[in-house]
Formats: C-alpha cells, structure tokens, sequence
C-alpha cells in the first residue's frame, strides 16, 4: 500500500508491538500526530505537561515491562527538552526509541523556525541515531531502531524525520516485529577459566547489577549462590531482582549500601560480578576497594570490563546463556567460617539500624511496604529519599524499582511513575523529596487529566536534603543555596491540578494517609515532614575506603 511517512511512523509502531506512546505534539511534527488521531483505536498517546515528562514516562514504562518505550516531541526546543530523558535512560541501559519531527529537508541547515541538529546534540547519549532524509528508508530505519535498543546492552535510539519526509509517500509493506539480536554465551576457554577461579574461591561474593534483569538470569545467578554458598549484593539498579528478603540477599552495596553487603563485598576473595558497572559509587577510592580479592566479570558489554578495576577474568557476553555454561563446572560446597563472618556483618548491621520513635525515614518508608502489592512499582527520584528507598524497600517482583541511578536525575520521578502505571497496569507509587518534585511537579497535570492511580510520597525536609548532609560532614556547615524554605502547599497544589492529598507529621496520620492514597482513584499527593537534619547512613566519606565507612553520625 502507498501511505505517507507519517502513516508509515504510527503502522511501524503498531507493527512492532507499541500499544503506548508519550509525548507532545508541535509543528513539525503534527502529520504524525494526525495519523495518531487516525490509529487512535490501536496505539495509545499519553499527553505530558513537558517533553522531559514524557521522555521519563516512555524510561519508566520501558523499566517495568522490559519493551522498548517510544517518547515523540517536535524539532527544536521539543526535542531538545528531551536530551535530559535519553541520557537518563542512556547511563541506566534502558531501551527507548525517541521520534523527533524536524524542518524540512530543503531548510536543514538555514537556522530555520524550531530547527536544531538534535543527532548531533544527543550524539554522545544515545546507542546510536538516525537522521531519515527519504521516505523509503523509513519504515525499515524504525526496524532497525527498535532491534537495536533491545539488543546487547540496550539504549536509547533517537530518529530525526524532515517534515517533507512525514508528508511524502511510498510503498509501505508490514513486516514481523523486530527481534533483538541472538544473545551469545562468552567463549568456552573463558568459562573454564571463570570455573576454576570459583572453585578456588573461600569466600565468594556474588554482585549483581540491571544487566542481570535484563537478561534474565536470576534464576540462573541464584543456583550460582547455593553451589557455592555464596551471599549476594547489587547495585542501585538492581534492586528488585529477586525478591528483597531472600536469604542470600543483603541488599545494595557501596556508598550509601547495607553494611553487610558492602563489608562482605570488602572481605570476599573472590567477586562474581553479573552484568554490572563499578563505578565510584560502589567502589569508593579504587585503589583501596577489595584489595584482597579476585574479580570474574560477565558483562554483554566488552567495554565495561577491566574499565575501572582489573578483572582476572572478564567474560563478554549474555550473563544468561554463560552462567548456563558455567554452572555444570562449578563445584559444590558449603563456607561455612564464611557464612559466620558474613552473619557477623549481618548483625553489626542489625545493631546499627535506626529504631528510633516518631517519623524518621526509615519508619516512613517501612510503613510504604505494607501498603504495597507484589507488583507495585515503586519510582524515586534523587536524593536522600532515593537511597532511603533503596535501603528499606520490600520487593516481591522483578523490573519494580524504577530509579535514575547512572545520571541521578532529580525531576524523573513522576514521569517515570505515570509511566510505570502505564507499564504494569496498576497503582505506581513515586517515593520523592520536596527539592526533586518541584523539578517535575507539572506532571501532576498528567497524572489529573488522565487519572493516573499513582502515590505521591513526598518526604519534605524544607531542603536539598544529601547536599545538605555532605554540607554538614565535609563543608563545615556551610548550608549555601540548600535551605529550600518555599511557600509551596503540595496539597492544595495537588487539588489545583485536579488531584488529592494531605499532609502528615505523625505516623499515625502516615497510616491513615496511605489508606486514603492506596484506595483513591487517580494521583495522590502524601505531603510527608521529616527533620531537615537526617542523614543517610551508611555512607563512604569522598575518596575514603569500606575502611572508612560512617555508620553513625559522629564517626
């Protein structure tokens, strides 16, 4: 059949699976928002209050389903409010393809209305970005986009399209969904390498990351752990891929981890790492981190291993697939002088958890988990009340934490939740702090206008809550530009734009508020006071060591 490119967009779309689409219409991109209106009983278009939302949005839906998110905005400063949302998903590997329309093909480079060069811009931050100058090329260029942000280790993908190309017309022929490329085990000699490191290995740790959800290898990871009686930590990413409370499991490490998890990652002599990044935040001072151990790294991505510390033996490839190979060679046994040193970690972590009466952060988000159903999506965004989450969170179910991790982008909170709403088909709930929602609480006009059943926590300490705490430990007290102090009512905001909510200073009334949260229809802002002088701990000094890590305010 001869359609035009805009048709070709919205029937490549539905072709490859896409039932939700985010985004904000403009000029240049309007043929294909027409031919939306005219497959509206097909594809789904989510209309957010800023380009940035949806670009969150499309991140957030992609997290808690695992497909790829579609976000679509025009040329100029439409595409470019989505730059922050494609590096977002970029530094976390999460498959998103963004649809920009741009001025015609005969203007590119006249400096004409709303004309930018967004490949050029989003160049560095995206796997990889087209510029679709014929027609022709078009539906096959999408194709392509949507096989290669789930492929490998998957990204961001941004397609540019001329204007005259949307409105131009060819032959359109439907095709199979796009498959992501074949995963690879990494090479045999590797394995057998990897196998007898293990085997060696009198105190194994097993530290996991978003590559493992990706590939979908907890399964495999877990047997791993009960061959060689191993216990297991992750990144900030990989939170919620297996459930919180099992056994094995002692949480996050690094930074602003659990002390067990990241003490027994200190002593292990032997780190087992699965699809998963070390960057500063885990690893603190490189040349202090995990002297005394061995680290085997299984990555897809050949470039992160060796990148920041040295790996004596690195694995490319799906984490999968090469712990399917792996685990046949790997001996079985118990540790246990291991096992008691890890309990002992275990229970100094015990001894050092904040207990205390009133609303403290770590009784807000402990009275969250009782709230929340197996399949509920929690969304951060970041700060203080990001790590918080991360530390105290209960989760049941896999791809339910949704967290800028790579880029910490403070403002992709909501966007994410409304998304994730979208993703799972349930109640999100956005777990955020006063500073970070003032960065994207237009969205609330999306969550009203579409009744989005999304839980708003917002856990307000009147300031820039971690920058504040490294104030307070390491620029002796200098609170310059912290102190938020603004006037803003979130709960008769929350009305403004069509929404509900209360605000809270007991935990009684917190109680009461999730009550009322959980069994309202549609978005509800939780205002939620917390002292402005709370710290986040554990946490590593900069440029300290797990030798140096504060458990308690005062070290």
């Amino acid at each position: 059949m001869i359609i035009s490119g805009a048709d070709i967009v919205v029937k490549t779309l539905i072709e490859q699976g896409c039932d939700t689409v985010f985004g904000y219409p403009g000029g240049q991109i309007l043929n294909v928002y027409d031919s939306l209106y005219t497959h509206q009983d097909k594809i789904n278009h989510i209309l957010t209050a800023h380009e940035q939302g949806a670009a969150h949005a499309a991140d957030g839906y992609a997290r808690t389903t695992g497909k790829v998110g579609v976000v679509i905005s025009t040329s100029g400063p439409g595409a470019t409010n989505l730059v922050t949302g494609i590096a977002t998903a970029y530094l976390d590997s999460i498959p998103m393809v963004a649809i920009c329309g741009n001025v015609s093909t005969t203007q590119i480079g006249t400096d004409s209305f709303q004309e930018i060069d967004i490949t050029g811009v989003t160049l560095p931050i995206t796997k990889h970005n087209y510029f679709v100058g014929n027609v022709e090329d078009l539906a096959d260029t999408i194709r392509e986009a949507f096989t290669l942000a789930k492929s490998g280790r998957p990204g961001p993908v941004l397609i540019d399209i001329p204007k005259d190309v949307q409105i131009a017309k060819c032959e359109y022929t439907p095709a199979e969904p796009a498959k992501k490329e074949q995963p690879f085990a990494a090479k045999d000699i590797r394995i057998k390498e990897a196998a007898r490191i293990i085997n060696e290995a009198r105190r194994p740790f097993i530290y996991f990351g978003g590559g493992l959800i990706t590939s979908d290898a907890m399964e495999e990871m877990l047997a791993l752990a009960e061959k060689i009686d191993a216990p297991i930590g992750c990144s900030l990413m990989g939170l919620s891929a297996i459930p919180t409370e099992h056994p094995r499991f002692l949480g996050m490490q690094g930074m602003h981890g659990h002390y067990a998890s990241s003490m027994s990652m200190h002593h292990a002599d032997l780190i087992i790492s699965l699809g998963v990044r070390f960057n500063d935040r885990v690893t603190g001072n490189r040349a202090k981190f995990a002297v005394g151990a061995k680290i085997v790294h299984i990555d897809v991505d050949g470039s992160e291993l060796c990148k920041t510390v040295n790996a004596v033996c690195g694995l490319r490839g799906d984490v999968k697939l090469t712990l399917q190979q792996l685990l046949p060679m790997i001996k079985e046994g118990k540790k246990p002088d291991w096992k008691a040193e890890v309990d002992k970690f275990c229970e100094e972590e015990k001894n050092n958890l904040d207990n205390r009466e009133g609303m403290t952060p770590r009784r807000v988000i402990t009275t969250l988990n009782k709230y929340l159903g197996e399949n509920t999506a929690v969304c951060t965004d970041v700060g203080q009340h990001q790590m918080w989450s991360a530390q105290n969170l209960v989760f049941k179910t896999p791809r339910r934490f949704v967290s800028s991790g790579g880029l910490g982008t403070m403002g992709f909170g909501l966007g994410a939740a409304i998304g994730a709403a979208y993703g799972t088909g349930e109640r999100s709930v956005l777990v955020t702090g006063d500073g970070s929602f003032g960065m994207c609480l237009n969205e609330l006009a999306t969550a009203a206008s579409y009744n989005v059943p999304v839980v708003i926590l917002i856990m307000n300490n009147g300031v820039l809550g971690m920058v504040r705490q490294w104030q307070t430990l390491f620029f002796d007290k200098h609170y310059s530009n912290t102190v938020l102090d603004r006037k803003t009512d979130f709960v008769a905001l929350a009305k403004a734009f069509g929404a509900d909510g209360e605000l809270v200073s007991t935990p009684e009334g917190l109680d009461k508020a999730f009550e009322n949260a959980f069994g309202y229809n549609g978005p509800y802002v939780i205002d939620c006071r917390i002292d402005k002088d709370e710290f986040v701990l554990p946490m590593l000094p900069p440029g300290g060591s797990m030798d140096d890590i504060i458990v308690k305010v005062g070290e």
